[in-house]
């Protein structure tokens, strides 16, 4: 936040559990009254789904817990938490659900995270064509291995991990943030107006 706002610009965060949906009606208001205070009239012109949780676990071996966590926050969240920022979202917007390169190619130990990742580009199609017909585009980015903190930091601060990603990626190295940053911008903009219903992988090329 304090980066967009040294730029001029303006910027809130609210805090928010994606895991517990039974708190969502709540935000989406307190969202509601923060828009009016900072941009009175306007409304949301995007929304990216981003929140997610990693979990390694065989699918022979992942117990109900985990299935549960990752349903909550992958799927059950992104589709009702949209479902409440629906009436915030103005007409010709966009929404960006973010997937996984794992929906497409398979790496033993991500099954159950991979599985809702699926789940998640299915549901995309289907939003991308019951908001169509207020303009609104819904499409869904597929990052492929990426240095963050996501899953401890695993891809970023092990060198081994790291080495062999690149080795399997066309472009020769693991993807950083602003590789995506960059990607999901151009998603978001005029650039993207005749681009809905897709699944966009940015991955560098990973496992072709």
């Amino acid at each position: 936040m304090e980066a967009v706002q040294e730029q001029g610009r303006q910027a809130i965060a609210l805090p928010l559990d994606v895991g517990d949906s039974e708190g969502f009606a709540e935000f989406a208001s307190h969202l509601k009254q923060q828009l009016n205070n900072h941009w009175p009239g306007q409304m949301l012109t995007h929304l990216v789904n981003n929140a997610g949780m990693a979990a390694d676990a065989q699918l022979s071996e992942c117990d109900a817990a985990t299935l549960d966590s990752l349903y909550s926050v992958h799927l059950k969240g992104s589709i009702l938490l949209t479902q409440q920022l629906l009436p915030l979202l103005q007409d010709g917007g966009s929404i960006l659900n973010v997937s996984s390169g794992l929906a497409r190619f398979s790496l033993p130990g991500y099954g159950p995270y991979a599985a809702m990742k699926g789940a998640v580009e299915t549901v995309t199609k289907y939003w991308a064509k019951e908001l169509g017909e207020r303009g609104i585009r819904v499409n869904v980015l597929a990052p492929g291995a990426i240095e963050t903190d996501f899953g401890g930091g695993r891809v970023r601060d092990n060198a081994e991990l790291n080495k062999i990603i690149a080795s399997q990626t066309a472009l020769g190295r693991v993807g950083l943030p602003e590789d995506i940053g960059a990607v999901v911008s151009l998603l978001l903009s005029p650039a993207a107006h005749w681009i809905t219903g897709q699944r966009i992988e940015a991955s560098g090329g990973m496992f072709l």
